[in-house]
Parts: C-alpha cells; structure tokens; sequence
C-alpha cells in the first residue's frame, strides 16, 4: 500500500467483526503493525491471535501518549455515547476521525469530540473476504491528503464511493450496508421454495446457495449490465421467464426492496437521532 501510515498514527477502536477485517486487510496491505493500535477492552481469543500476529499494539483504554493521524471508530453505534469520551485525550486538531457506526451522525460524535475532520463510512461484511464496498462522506475540514489517506485504508476491503452530503450515508447504509442480509435471505428464499416443488431440503439449499453465489461471482467479472445478464438467461416463452414474470409483476420484487431499503433508511436516521 502506497503512502502507509507511519508508526502509532492508527488507531482502531473496536476489535468486532468489521475492525477485525479492517486490520487484516491494512496488515496485507503493507500498513506496519506497529503503526496500529487496537483499543478494545474484551477482543475474541481470535481477534486477541490476529493483533499480536499482525504487531500491532492492543490496549483496554487509550494509552496515554499517542496522537494518532487517524482514528476508526469501529464500535456499535448502541455503545458509541459511552466509548467516545474517553478518546478526547487523544484527539488533536490534526486527527481524522472515521466512523464505520450505522446512523451515528458526525454532529454526535462532535458532541463528545469536538468539532475536527471526520469521515463517516459504512462498509458491509464482505469486507471480511476483501470483497465488500463502502460509502463515505468526509465533511469540509477533511484535507485532501487525509481523504487520501482515509479512502487507502477503507479501500483495503474493497471499493470506496464517496457521496456529497452524510444524509446519503443512511441510503448507502440501506442498500449496501445492510444488503448482504437480502442476498442471504434470497438463498433461504430459493431453498424453500425448491423444498416446496419437491427438492430434498438439502440439496435445495446447495443448489440455491450455489446458484446466488455464482451469479455474484460472474455479476463480478463481467463487464455486462445486471439487466443485460439476467436477459441472457431468459428466454421468451422459457421457465426463467415464466419465474420473472412473477417476480417482475406490479407487486413483485421492486416494490418490496422499495419498502424494505426506506425501512432500512428510516431506521439509520433515528438511530442518529
């Protein structure tokens, strides 16, 4: 990674699921461990092995000492009034702070911090496998070099969309943040219903895991529309035409991710409220 931070300049707050990812992710791409400090006060015994395999430094409670270029704040939003005090101490005016918290608002977090550069992201869990994508918004006291900076260390699980204002972070949150779940619901979704048409449940599951998997796979490579891909599958008078004409109907599919994605908007907006 071009540009890696030096020594002492990270801090990750939050050794979950996605600080785990994000970690793994700066450590492959070249960011030293020892310019990473992880403050967590209860990590997984696997999360524990990751931070002393990568070199870098954990700590209970921010250690007295450092100021850090960059602070991810990789914590749930339930717990973040209670955590982000304690990290006063350690802001200073040339610190970024980077929230991956769904809903938390930066005017939140400027009520605990102060008001400074801060960039608020939110990837989503494939982030895990280096195949996630994140929205962030970086409000005017970013400089340049610090979204720099920031969009290299996000970039590391994946593809980076910077939006112009943060009311559209709660959008991004609806379709990518949470999307994952869909894609997973659709899965059990096929499985019952090959159950259903007669499929031992098993192999049902197999055959539709298989199936939204390999879709996203070539969904991935190919440099074709999603709307082109499904057309090449579909041929008139066939059964997948027969399955969309279903699916494609004035009460089918997209007026349910239209009330699923504003759900899932409103939500993200009254937890920052």
């Amino acid at each position: 990674m071009s540009g890696a931070a030096p020594a002492g300049s990270v801090v990750l707050v939050g050794a979950g699921n996605m600080g785990g990812a994000l970690l793994a992710g700066w450590v492959d791409a070249g960011v030293p461990g020892k310019a990473i400090i992880v403050i967590d006060p209860s990590p997984s015994p696997e999360m524990q092995t990751r931070i002393v395999d990568a070199g870098a430094r954990h700590a209970v409670t921010p250690p007295e000492g450092i100021v850090p270029e960059i602070i991810f704040l990789a914590v749930k939003p339930q717990v973040m009034d209670a955590v982000l005090p304690s990290l006063k101490t350690i802001v200073s005016a040339d610190t970024v702070i980077v929230s991956i918290a769904a809903g938390k608002t930066l005017a939140s977090i400027e009520g605990h911090l102060g008001q400074g550069a801060m960039v608020r992201a939110m990837p989503n869990t494939p982030a895990m496998i280096g195949r996630g994508v994140t929205g962030a918004y970086a409000n005017g006291r970013v400089t340049s070099t610090q979204r720099a900076q920031v969009d290299a260390l996000l970039r590391v699980s994946g593809p980076v969309e910077w939006v112009a204002s943060e009311q559209d972070i709660d959008a991004v949150t609806a379709v990518s943040g949470s999307g994952p779940a869909y894609v997973f619901y659709l899965v059990e979704c096929m499985a019952e219903a090959g159950r259903k048409a007669g499929l031992p449940a098993d192999l049902a599951m197999r055959l539709a895991r298989e199936t939204v998997s390999g879709a996203g796979e070539l969904l991935h490579r190919s440099p074709e529309t999603p709307s082109r891909l499904r057309q090449n599958v579909t041929s008139p008078g066939g059964t997948t035409a027969a399955a969309l004409a279903v699916l494609m109907a004035e009460e089918g599919m997209q007026p349910l991710f239209d009330k699923a994605i504003a759900a899932a908007r409103q939500r993200a907006e009254e937890l920052g409220s």
